[in-house]
């Protein structure tokens, strides 16, 4: 669809530009969450508790951008934390 006025030529570029950058901080986030569950897949505490840091520093840092909404980053770090914990426990 091809705008008609100009201001709506901006927004169609500036709706791109954040798309790009939304896309580019969910990703890292996902990336974050898989290397972790890979992490726990190894049974490495030390590299467990190393992932799961990066991967709650990413959510935080996606939070901070608005990228994605606090509640949903407080709930994906809690359930990380509690499969740590639970493997980090029976060990």
């Amino acid at each position: 669809m091809v705008p008609n006025k100009k201001s709506a030529a901006k927004r169609v570029l500036i709706a791109e530009k954040n798309r790009l950058y939304n896309r580019y901080w969910k990703t890292r986030c996902k990336t974050a969450a898989k290397n972790f569950l890979s992490a726990i897949a190894g049974n490495d505490n030390e590299l467990i508790e190393r992932r799961l840091n990066e991967a709650q520093s990413a959510l935080d840092k996606a939070v901070t951008k608005g990228v994605i909404h606090r509640n949903t980053a407080s709930r994906r770090k809690s359930n990380m934390a509690s499969k740590a914990k639970a493997l980090l426990k029976s060990e």
